[in-house]
């Protein structure tokens, strides 16, 4: 479970808008990312994102709302498992400074990734001096909700990005993007959960 924690939060990212003739911008839609063999689907909205997880018989679900509100919904029919576990904010506070804090510098290197136009970015994790290479297009342009802050300034919508969190390194592909809505009740808590601190999950959770 706790890979599965880590994997949903590296699928947070951000990027700025920018212009270009052949440009697909989105207001709202649903971005898919391949993460370390697992599929993650981003339903995006104004400030809010829902990131969804299935892996094995686990659904999982992470809600977002700028830096002000962190939740992971997990459901496990066959455990009979319904845990929420929303953030406390001292708990959001230590989340967001575990994030990486990047530095970006263009190169002229580029390629093609599922059909997106990419350059070469490299990211510098300036708390750990961790360097990774970044892919960035600008094919397209979204709200911040579509995968998160830490890349606000890299020069494009992120494409394929790597990160380390909680002691794992995760590599994010998009693979598709469309303006597709999500279902209703996507952004929020369902009935019937267990609401509980993100503290309470971690020690729920199995050690791997």
């Amino acid at each position: 479970m706790n890979k599965l924690f880590t994997a949903v939060v590296g699928l947070a990212l951000s990027a700025t808008a920018l212009s270009a003739s052949a440009q697909k911008s989105y207001t709202e839609g649903l971005a898919v990312y391949e993460a370390n063999g697992m599929e993650g689907k981003v339903y995006f909205k104004g400030d809010s994102s829902a990131t969804l997880i299935q892996s094995g018989p686990a659904a999982v679900k992470r809600l977002a709302f700028k830096d002000e509100y962190s939740a992971t919904v997990i459901d496990v029919p066959v455990a009979s498992i319904k845990w929420a576990a929303v953030a406390t904010p001292g708990e959001l506070e230590e989340e967001l400074a575990g994030l990486p804090s990047f530095t970006f510098t263009p190169t002229s290197e580029t390629k093609v990734i599922n059909g997106f136009k990419c350059t070469k970015v490299t990211a510098k994790d300036t708390k750990s001096n961790t360097t990774y290479d970044t892919w960035v297009t600008k094919d397209i342009s979204a709200p911040s909700s579509a995968f998160g802050m830490i890349y606000a300034k890299a020069g494009g919508f992120p494409v394929q990005f790597t990160m380390s969190m909680m002691g794992q390194t995760i590599t994010n592909t998009l693979k598709a993007i469309s303006d597709s809505k999500a279902p209703a009740g996507t952004f929020g808590i369902p009935a019937g959960f267990e609401r509980i601190t993100m503290t309470e999950l971690k020690a729920r959770s199995p050690k791997r």
